[in-house]
């Protein structure tokens, strides 16, 4: 009795072990496969469009951001010159150092070049925290002579 117990587990075993693998035909395997490498293509495709897409929008906004500064800049430079030869002395170095830096910014952000999405995330978060340096800076300069 013991012997037919065990010889009935032991079939049991063996068929549940060769049964889950005989369930698909080696077409059928090929098939889900090619299935899954195309869910995969179209997820890395739909994952790069929503990339570029982001790119395109940081872009467009950090130029006028900077075409913005420009300006900004543009107008306190008139208004040095017409303040006087004091206040031109003065402001003059702080205002090249804040076009330069602002041109700087225009540069990187034209010469950026796509090495992927890290590198991506660390360019976007360094380029934000020099536009908001360049923006306090702005404010706290424009500020003392308004």
């Amino acid at each position: 009795m013991i012997r037919h117990i065990f010889t009935f587990a032991v079939i049991g075993f063996i068929a549940g072990i060769l049964l889950p693998g005989c369930g698909k035909t080696p077409e059928q395997q090929v098939d889900n496969a090619k299935e899954k490498v195309g869910e995969a293509k179209q997820e890395l495709k739909d994952a790069r469009t929503e990339y570029l897409a982001e790119w395109q929008t940081f872009k467009r906004e950090s130029e006028q951001t900077i075409e913005a500064n420009k300006k900004r800049i543009d107008a306190f430079r008139e208004k040095m010159e017409k303040a006087g030869p004091k206040v031109k002395a003065k402001y003059s170095k702080e205002v090249a150092m804040l076009e330069e830096k602002n041109s700087d910014l225009k540069k990187k952000l034209d010469e950026y070049k796509d090495e992927g999405r890290s590198k991506w995330e660390e360019f976007k978060t360094n380029f934000k925290h020099d536009m908001d340096g360049i923006g306090r800076t702005m404010k706290d300069l424009f500020k003392d002579t308004d």
